[in-house]
C-alpha cells in the first residue's frame, strides 16, 4: 500500500500555500497516528522514478532520509524542499510504501525541460552575439542545454529590451514562444518587433548664460552629433542613437565642462526629453526623414566663477618638500580653477608615493572658498601609509621562458621597497622582448598586501608567444621584387632568450641565406652577444622591379634606361656585435643601450649600362685600382657603435611610446674602402581617440624623422653602391624604388656612325664592306642618378585597425636627398685618365681612318645638374595593411599623390661649345648631315618626370 507524503507540481505559488495550509491541518492528527504507529519502523533504500537526465545518485545525495534511519515525516519534509528547491524539477511528489520489514520512500520527479534551440525573429538592430554577451554579462545563464526556466525567459525578455533601447528601439516589444520538443525539451524562440529608430533630436540648455550650447554639446560624448569638430556648419552631420543610460553620463560630462572653466558650483539638474517624428528632409537621400527623435533640455545653475588661489598639503611626513609635491599639479595659481587639471595632479601625487613604496597613499582635497576675492583654495589631506616592500614576485603562465629570463628584465627586486614606476618600466621591458604577449599593468600584474608585514606580493600573468617559427614568406615589392623564402627563427631558444634564426629568400631582385645567433645575457650578465654569417645578391634594376611591383611593361627606351642605375651585387659576410644596457641613463621612461658591432664583408658589383659603368668605374673609392678591378673584390671592414633608447609598449606593432637609435659607421681598417656613415632614426607613437590623444584609444598616431650621411676619407670617396637612394615603399611611398636622387653629367666616349645626307652609312673600304664602316668618337654628357651623400626622411602615420591583423592607415612621407659635399663624386686619376686621353673628333678621313682628333678636357669631380639637388619630395596616401597569416609579412595595398616631385625639363650639356663640337666633323657633306644628326640624338633637353601618383601592392613595412 502506498499513500502521499509530500507532492508539489508546478501550480501557481499561492493557490499551493492556501492549499498547503489547510491540506497541513487536515493531516495533522493521521500524521500523529502513522508516526505513533510505525515509530520503530525503518527505511529502505529510497526509490527514485520519473529522472531522465539526472543522476538517481545525485536526487539520493540531497536527501536527508537515508537507509537504516527511523521514518520520520518532517524529515521528509525536508527531503522535499530540498529537491524542489535545486529547481531542476517541474513537479516533485514522495509516497510512502509500507513493507513488513521497512518503510520505502518512493521519489517521483518530472524534470523540467532542456532547451534544445533558441531562435530569435525580427532582430536587425544587433547581432545574436551581441545578444548573447549581454546575457552573460547580466549572469542571466540562458543557453542551448540548459534548463527551461520561466524565470530566467522573462529575465532575458528584460535584457534583450534594453539592449534594443539602447540601439535606439526604444519601442520594441519582445515575446516568447515556448515549443514542446518530446520527450523533454522545448524550442524558444523570441519573437521581436523593433519599432522606430530613436535618434537624439535638438539638444538644448537652459540657464547657461556663460557657456554656449556648442560647447556644452561638445562635452556630452555618448549624445552629441557626428561631425567634423569645430567647423560650425559640418558639425551636426549625423545624429546618434538615443540611449537613457548614456543620458546620466554625459549629465556628468556638462557639470565636469562647467568645473573645468572655473565654475565650481555648477549643477545640472535632470534633463527633460521629448519624443517626436524625425520630421524634415534627409540631406543626403533628399527624402522626408523617418523615425523617432528625442529631444533633450537640461537645465543647469553655473554659479560663479572661481580662480585657483592654492594648493597646500597636511599629513606629509616623509615627503616634507611641498615645493616637489605642488610640480605635481600643472595648473598655476591664479588660473581659472580647473578640475579636470586637479583631478591629473591627484593622480601624479599618487604615482609621486608609490615610487617610494606608499601603495596605500589616499590624498583627499578639502576646498576653501573666498566668495569675496572668488578663490577657491584646495588642501589636501594625506595619509601617507607606511612604505611596502617587495615580498614576492611570482610568474604564472611561462611554462617555456624560464623565470630567471623574465628577472632579469625587472627593475624591481625582492626585498627592495616597492617603486610603482620602476615596476611599469619592467613590464615595458618585457614588452619589448616579443616572447610574450603584450602585457598590461592594470590587467596583466596583481598585487597582494600583508598591511601588518608592510610588504606586498607580485604576480605577474604572461601568456607567451610561439617561440619557434617556421614559415613562407615572400611577396613583392620594388626592392626586392617578387620573392619567396623559408625561414626558421626562435626568439627564446630552450627558454633561456636566445635567439636563434636561419632564413633564405629567392626572387626576381635577390637571393639571400643568413644565419644568426644571439645571446642577451652573457654569462649571466647584461651583455648581449650577437654573430650573423650572411651571402646575398642584389639586383639593383629600377625599371625591373617597377615593372614587378606594378604590373606593367618594363619597356623602356635607350634614353629612359640611361637615366637608371642599374647594377648587381653579390656579398658574403659576417657581422659580430655587442651591446650593454645603461640602467641609469633615462632609466625613468625606458631603456638605453650601447653597443658596437664589426661588418667583415667581400662583393663585387655587375654593371648593367654604360651610365652606371662609367659611375663605378671612374669614382675614386679604391686608391691603386682602376675600371673594372676596382668593382671585384671590394672588401669592407665597418665598425659601427650604436646607441638606442626605446619606451616603445611592444616590439612589433606599437601602440605607445618613443624609441631613439644612433650609430656611426667606420670603415677602414682592415677593408680597401673608406667611409664614415652616421645613421639617427627617431619614431614616436601615441594612443589616439579620434584625433585626441588617449591612453585608452585604439588608433595609433606614429612619425618617424631619420637623418643619414655618407662620405668618403683618406683621399677616396664613398662607394657608389653605398650612396643614398630614396623612394619606394621603405620611405617615400609615391615614388619608384631608388628614383629619388640627384643627377649629374658623366662623361662618356660614343662611337658615332659618318652618314651620308641620303641616309647611307660611310664605308671604311667601298670594295671592301667587312671592315666596316667610319666612325667618329665623340665626346658626350649623359644624364644619370648619382644618389646623394645626405638624406632627410620624415613619416607621419595615423592607424586604425578594423579587425585583428588588419590595419588601415593615412599616411604623409617626406625626403630630401642630396649632395652636400662636391668632392664626394671626385673621379680617380686613371678614371679620368680613361676618358680624357682617347682622341676625339674625325676631321679627316683619309683611306678610311680618322685623322686630325683631338683631346677633350672634363670637369672633375662630376657636377651636379643644377634643379636637380635639394629637391623635396612628398607623398600623401591611405593604405591597407593585412598580416598574412602563412607568410608572417605585412600585405600592404596603398594609393600615394605626390604634391612634392621633380618635375623639370633639362638642356642637354655638351662636352665641348659648339663651334668646337662641329670641329669633330669633316667639312663635307656626310661631316655636316653626321653633325646635325649628334645635335638631334645628344643635343636635346632631358624630361623629368617623377609621377604624380602611385598604386601599388607590396610586401614590407616603412617604420
Amino acid at each position: 500500500m502506498s499513500r502521499p507524503v509530500c507532492t508539489r507540481s508546478s501550480c501557481s505559488r499561492i493557490a499551493y500555500a492556501v492549499l498547503l495550509i489547510a491540506l497541513a491541518f487536515a493531516m495533522v492528527p493521521s500524521l500523529k497516528a502513522q508516526a505513533t504507529g510505525s515509530e520503530a519502523q525503518t527505511l529502505c533504500q529510497p526509490q527514485v522514478v520519473g529522472n531522465r537526465r539526472i543522476p538517481k545518485e545525485s536526487v539520493l545525495a540531497r536527501l536527508f532520509s537515508h537507509q537504516g534511519d527511523l521514518y520520520d515525516p518532517q524529515v521528509v519534509e525536508r527531503d522535499f524542499n530540498s529537491l524542489w528547491n535545486t529547481g531542476y524539477f517541474d513537479d516533485v511528489r514522495i509516497e510512502r510504501v509500507d513493507t513488513p520489514k521497512c518503510v520505502q520512500l518512493v521519489i517521483y520527479v518530472r524534470e523540467r525541460p532542456t532547451i534544445r534551440e533558441i531562435n530569435y525573429k525580427g532582430i536587425n538592430a544587433v547581432s545574436q552575439s551581441d545578444i548573447m554577451d549581454a546575457l552573460k554579462k547580466a549572469k542571466v545563464g540562458l543557453s542551448v542545454e540548459s534548463q527551461y526556466d520561466p524565470t530566467k525567459i522573462k529575465r532575458a525578455e528584460v535584457i534583450l529590451k534594453e539592449l534594443l533601447s539602447a540601439h535606439g528601439h526604444q519601442f520594441a516589444t519582445v515575446k516568447t514562444e515556448v515549443k514542446t520538443i518530446p520527450p523533454a525539451a522545448v524550442s524558444l524562440t523570441f519573437t521581436v518587433k523593433e519599432g522606430p529608430t530613436v535618434k537624439v533630436g535638438k539638444i538644448a540648455f537652459d540657464g547657461n548664460n556663460n557657456v554656449s550650447d556648442r560647447t556644452l554639446r561638445a562635452a556630452m560624448k555618448n549624445l552629441k552629433p557626428i561631425g567634423i569638430p569645430h567647423s560650425i556648419i559640418l558639425e551636426n552631420l549625423f545624429a546618434r542613437t538615443f540611449d537613457s543610460s548614456k543620458l546620466d553620463e554625459d549629465t556628468e560630462r556638462v557639470r565636469q565642462a562647467y568645473r573645468d572653466r572655473g565654475y565650481f558650483k555648477a549643477l545640472t539638474s535632470e534633463p527633460t526629453t521629448r519624443v517626436r517624428d524625425a520630421g524634415g528632409l534627409n540631406p543626403f537621400t533628399l527624402r522626408p526623414s523617418k523615425g523617432k527623435r528625442i529631444d533633450i533640455l537640461m537645465p543647469v545653475e553655473e554659479g560663479d566663477r572661481y580662480r585657483l588661489g592654492g594648493i597646500t598639503f597636511t599629513g606629509n611626513k616623509h615627503y616634507t618638500n611641498t615645493k616637489a609635491l605642488r610640480a605635481q599639479f600643472a595648473e598655476k595659481d591664479g588660473d581659472w580653477f580647473n578640475a579636470t587639471l586637479f583631478g591629473k595632479g591627484l593622480e601624479q601625487l599618487r604615482k609621486a608615493y608609490g615610487e617610494g613604496g606608499y601603495i596605500n597613499f589616499v590624498g583627499t582635497p578639502v576646498p576653501r572658498i573666498d566668495e569675496a576675492k572668488k578663490l577657491i583654495y584646495l588642501d589636501i589631506d594625506i595619509d601617507e601609509g607606511k612604505p611596502f616592500y617587495v615580498s614576492r614576485i611570482e610568474f604564472q603562465g611561462n611554462t617555456i621562458t624560464r623565470d630567471k629570463v623574465i628577472r632579469r628584465e625587472l627593475l624591481l627586486e625582492e626585498g627592495q621597497v616597492y617603486n610603482s614606476r620602476l615596476w611599469e618600466l619592467s613590464i615595458m621591458r618585457l614588452n619589448q622582448l616579443n616572447y610574450f604577449e603584450p602585457l598590461k599593468v592594470e590587467q596583466d600584474s596583481e598585487s597582494r598586501q600583508n598591511t601588518e608585514d608592510g610588504t606586498v606580493d607580485l604576480l605577474l600573468k604572461l601568456k607567451e608567444k610561439g617561440k619557434n617559427s617556421i614559415g613562407l614568406n615572400g611577396g613583392l615589392s620594388g626592392l626586392s621584387g617578387s620573392f619567396i623564402g623559408l625561414n626558421y627563427e626562435t626568439n627564446n631558444f630552450l627558454g633561456l632568450g636566445e635567439t636563434l634564426s636561419v632564413q633564405a629568400n629567392v626572387g626576381d631582385l635577390q637571393r639571400n641565406l643568413s644565419f644568426g645567433f644571439t645571446e642577451p645575457y652573457f654569462r649571466n650578465k647584461p651583455i648581449s652577444l650577437g654573430l650573423q654569417v650572411f651571402t646575398s645578391k642584389y639586383d639593383f634594376n629600377p625599371a625591373k622591379g617597377y615593372s614587378i611591383a606594378s604590373n606593367l611593361s618594363q619597356n623602356l627606351s635607350t634614353a629612359q634606361q640611361s637615366l637608371l642605375t642599374n647594377y648587381n651585387q653579390s656579398q658574403t659576410g659576417l657581422t659580430l656585435s655587442v651591446s650593454s644596457p645603461l640602467r641609469h641613463l633615462f632609466a625613468r621612461t625606458g631603456v638605453t643601450r650601447v653597443g658596437v658591432s664589426y661588418a667583415l664583408s667581400r662583393s663585387s658589383v655587375t654593371t648593367f649600362n654604360d651610365n652606371t659603368r662609367n659611375v663605378f668605374q671612374t669614382l675614386a673609392f679604391r686608391s691603386g685600382v682602376q675600371g673594372q678591378n676596382q668593382l671585384n673584390g671590394i672588401i669592407s671592414s665597418v665598425v659601427t657603435p650604436s646607441f638606442t633608447f626605446s619606451s616603445l609598449d611592444r616590439a612589433v606593432g606599437p601602440h605607445s611610446g618613443k624609441d631613439l637609435n644612433a650609430a656611426f659607421a667606420i670603415a677602414g681598417a682592415g677593408g680597401n674602402v673608406k667611409y664614415i656613415q652616421p645613421v639617427v632614426s627617431w619614431r614616436q607613437f601615441f594612443p589616439m581617440r579620434r584625433l585626441k590623444v588617449n591612453r585608452e584609444g585604439h588608433n595609433v598616431l606614429g612619425y618617424r624623422l631619420q637623418f643619414s650621411h655618407i662620405a668618403g676619407f683618406g683621399g677616396e670617396v664613398a662607394p657608389p653602391q653605398n650612396r643614398i637612394y630614396a623612394g619606394g615603399e621603405s620611405d617615400v611611398r609615391g615614388f619608384d624604388i631608388r628614383s629619388a636622387s640627384p643627377y649629374t653629367f658623366i662623361p662618356t666616349k660614343v662611337m658615332f656612325n659618318l652618314t651620308n645626307p641620303d641616309g647611307t652609312i660611310v664605308p671604311r673600304d667601298p670594295s671592301n664592306p667587312a671592315l666596316g664602316n667610319v666612325q667618329i668618337p665623340l665626346p658626350i654628357y649623359r644624364l644619370v642618378s648619382i644618389g646623394g651623400d645626405t638624406s632627410f626622411t620624415g613619416n607621419v602615420e595615423y592607424r586604425i585597425p578594423i579587425i585583428n591583423q588588419v590595419t588601415f592607415a593615412f599616411f604623409t612621407d617626406f625626403n630630401m636627398t642630396f649632395d652636400v659635399w662636391p668632392g664626394q663624386l671626385r673621379q680617380s686619376v686613371a678614371g679620368q685618365q680613361e676618358i680624357s686621353s682617347p682622341m676625339y673628333g674625325c676631321p679627316t678621313v683619309i683611306n678610311g681612318a680618322c685623322v686630325g682628333g683631338k683631346q677633350v678636357s672634363f670637369p672633375n669631380p662630376l657636377r651636379i645638374v643644377p634643379g636637380t639637388n635639394y629637391v623635396p619630395r612628398m607623398s600623401n596616401g591611405a593604405e591597407l595593411q593585412v598580416i598574412l597569416p602563412i607568410v608572417n609579412a605585412p600585405f600592404r595595398i596603398y594609393y600615394a599623390y605626390n604634391p612634392l616631385r621633380l618635375y623639370k625639363d633639362v638642356p642637354q650639356a655638351l662636352a665641348t661649345d659648339n663651334a668646337t663640337f662641329r670641329s669633330l666633323f669633316p667639312n663635307s657633306g656626310a661631316g655636316q648631315y653626321t653633325y646635325l644628326q649628334a645635335l638631334q640624338l645628344y643635343g636635346s633637353d632631358y624630361n623629368l618626370r617623377e609621377p604624380r601618383k602611385t598604386f601599388r601592392l607590396t610586401v614590407s613595412t616603412t617604420f
